[in-house]
Parts: structure tokens; C-alpha cells; sequence
């Protein structure tokens, strides 16, 4: 059990307002402490006011389904750090880290554009300035963060149009990260390896130093001392390149995040499905670790990880066959090509996996019965 949350608490003395209250996240019940957040936490906080020593870029590398993103929301709870995060895209640019100015373009132009337009640029202006532009759009019509960002090129060219020669005011949006920033938020910043500009990677390798400054247009901003940035980087994912060198240079804690030991994948498990049965569970976290080292070992591209075997898991506590649902909840997750889940195959049965899950789940249905007929033979008495 990790020590009272309180010990890790970054900045006691501040004073959160109401909405970033609601950003620092709440532990569900089934949340369970791992090492690396045992780890994480006890080195940032000894670290935290020792200068240049201090602890505020954090990578955790690893495959899909490993954990990342619920340590850094952990991390949220532990520090008391409002969290938000960003997710890197190919064709990012400037404005994406940034932000961006829009004109504010007078009601009479407005009514003129198309009723989308017009709905997402009432949202925009409604905003409260600095809310980032890329969330406005997100929430007005349910993007993606990378169809949000596409869509506010799109309104930066059709606003400079509506606006072309007219005195206007203009307006700046910043992003989430300048938000993060500023505020002194803990920000996840997933995936910046797929970044393709390097002007991109520059100005976020920028702001990442401790001491670090973001130039907007409209001013210079300082990092807040709460400010950290946890960088969640999947291995080898499509599209992915390895991480620019001095975006790595700038970390001062990495965690290579796997799979978890095979008791705590169990703990989690229960916790998250509300299943019991050990001995099956058992079972079912054999399976996905071989299937992870065979998978990796016969480079298949694929992964199976926690959230596979979360759903394996409860698919068959609500009945489903293990080993008909192995397929549709895990193996067809790696691949669907028929030779690599010939190789799939042939390790479980060269451990005696799938033997051994059927066994599992004979003795699981046996136990049931017993159960259903003491229950029984006890209401007639």
C-alpha cells in the first residue's frame, strides 16, 4: 500500500479553484498501486525543491494496454495536480503547442457562414479565453484531437477571409499544453514520437526545460513550478518513430512499462470485473504473458496487454467460453493473420495452457453446481 497521499502532495499551501479540482483525479476502488507509482512518487517528492536536481519530465515507454495513462492520472492523485493531457499527431504544427489568435469576426459576417461555422465559432468566443481552442472544438462537436486541430486551421483561414480589411479584434487561444503550463497542471503528452516537424519537437523541447519559457504571440510565459509533463510513448507503434534524442535528454525519471507480475495483473483484474476466481484468472494471466513474450520473440507486431486481459476476463465471467473468447478478446487484438496465430498457438499448447484453462474452468463450473445445490438442499430445509 502506497503511503497516505498526503506525503506526496507537490504544493499543500496552494489553493486550487473549483474547476481544477475537478480535473485532479479521483482513484476508483479498483485502481491498485503499482511499483512504478510507488517509485515515481517517493522520487519526485524527495526531489521536488532541490533545484536543479528537481523531478518534472517523467517518460513512460511501453506497449499499448500497459498502464501508462492510468500511472499518469495516479501520479494526478498523488501530487494533487490538476490532470489534462494531449495526443500527438503526424501533421502538428506550431499552433498545436501554442495555440492560436482568431479574429473575432462581427455578428452581421457571422450569420453568413455555414450553420457549423457558426456553431463552432459562437462556442469559441463564448470560451472563457483561455480555454484551449482544440477542447472547444472537441466539445462543440464531439472530434477527435487531431479532426479538432484540422478544423481550427480551417476557421484561422476562413476567419482571416471574413475579416480581410476590416479593423477586427483579435483574440488569442492557447493550447492545452500552454494551459498546462501555465497553470501548473501535471499534462500527459502521449505519443510526440510520431511528431513529423522538427520546428514542432523544437518548441516542445523548449518547453520542457526546467527552467523553461514558451514564446507566444502574445507574451513570454514561464513554466509553473507545478508544472509536469509526463511523456507516454507506445513501442513499437504504427507510425511511431524512437524518440527525438533531445526530447529524451530533457526526462528525469523513465519507467520501461511491461506487463505487471502476474499477481497484480490477477488483483487488477478482480478489481476492475468483480470476477473472484483465482484459478481461472490464474490461467488467463498465463496466457497473455506467453502470447506478450511469444508475440515479441517472433517480432508480431501486436500486443497483448492489460486491457485484453481485462476483457478476456469478463467475457468469461459472464459466461462466455475461454477459449473461444481468447480469440476475440486477445488473439485477434495481436493479429489476424493466419500464420502468426499458428505460432500463437503452438506455444500455448507447448505449455499446456489451454489444457490447463480448460481445466480451470471444469473445476469453476463444478463449484457452481456444488454451490447451486447446497443453496438448494439449505432452502428446503
Amino acid at each position: 500500500m502506497i503511503e497516505n497521499e498526503e506525503n506526496f502532495l507537490l504544493s499543500p499551501a496552494r489553493q486550487l479553484t473549483d474547476e481544477e479540482k475537478k480535473l485532479v483525479w479521483k482513484k476508483p476502488v479498483s485502481h491498485k498501486v503499482s511499483e512504478e507509482e510507488r517509485r515515481i512518487s517517493k522520487e519526485v517528492k524527495r526531489n521536488w525543491h532541490r533545484g536543479e536536481m528537481k523531478i518534472a519530465n517523467i517518460l513512460l515507454e511501453g506497449d499499448a494496454g500497459s498502464g501508462k495513462t492510468q500511472l499518469a492520472k495516479a501520479l494526478s492523485a498523488n501530487f494533487g495536480l490538476p490532470y489534462t493531457k494531449v495526443t500527438c499527431f503526424a501533421d502538428m504544427d506550431k499552433s498545436d503547442i501554442i495555440g492560436a489568435i482568431l479574429p473575432v469576426i462581427p455578428p452581421e459576417r457571422l450569420e453568413e457562414l455555414e450553420p457549423v461555422e457558426q456553431t463552432v465559432l459562437k462556442a469559441v468566443y463564448e470560451s472563457d479565453g483561455f480555454q484551449s481552442i482544440t477542447e472547444v472544438l472537441m466539445d462543440a462537436l464531439g472530434m477527435t484531437q487531431e479532426q479538432a486541430a484540422s478544423k481550427m486551421k480551417h476557421l484561422l483561414k476562413l476567419a482571416g477571409e471574413c475579416a480581410d480589411g476590416e479593423a477586427v479584434e483579435y483574440r488569442f487561444y492557447p493550447s492545452e499544453i500552454v494551459r498546462a503550463y501555465q497553470k501548473g497542471y501535471l499534462l500527459e503528452i502521449q505519443e510526440p514520437n510520431v511528431i513529423r516537424d522538427a520546428a514542432v519537437l523544437m518548441a516542445l523541447n523548449s518547453a520542457l526545460e526546467l527552467d523553461g519559457s514558451i514564446n507566444l504571440p502574445t507574451e513570454i510565459i514561464r513554466r509553473h513550478p507545478d508544472f509536469v509533463a509526463v511523456i507516454t510513448t507506445n513501442r513499437s507503434y504504427a507510425g511511431s518513430r524512437p524518440l527525438n534524442e533531445a526530447l529524451r535528454d530533457r526526462v528525469q525519471h523513465t519507467e520501461k512499462m511491461d506487463l505487471p507480475t502476474k499477481e497484480v495483473m490477477i488483483e487488477r483484474a478482480m478489481g476492475k470485473t468483480g470476477y473472484q476466481d483465482e484459478k481461472v484468472l490464474s490461467a488467463l494471466a498465463d496466457i497473455i504473458i506467453i502470447l506478450d513474450k511469444t508475440a515479441r520473440a517472433n517480432a508480431i507486431k501486436g500486443v497483448a496487454g492489460m486491457r485484453s486481459f481485462f476483457y478476456w476476463a469478463d467475457a468469461v465471467a459472464n459466461g462466455a467460453s475461454a477459449t473461444e473468447s481468447l480469440y476475440h478478446k486477445v488473439i485477434y487484438k495481436i493479429t489476424t493473420d493466419s500464420e502468426e496465430i499458428a505460432i500463437l498457438e503452438e506455444a500455448l499448447r507447448n505449455h499446456g495452457l489451454l489444457s490447463s484453462l480448460e481445466e480451470a474452468q471444469i473445476e469453476e463450473k463444478k463449484n457452481e453446481t456444488l454451490a447451486m445445490q447446497s443453496k438448494s438442499g439449505h432452502g428446503a430445509i
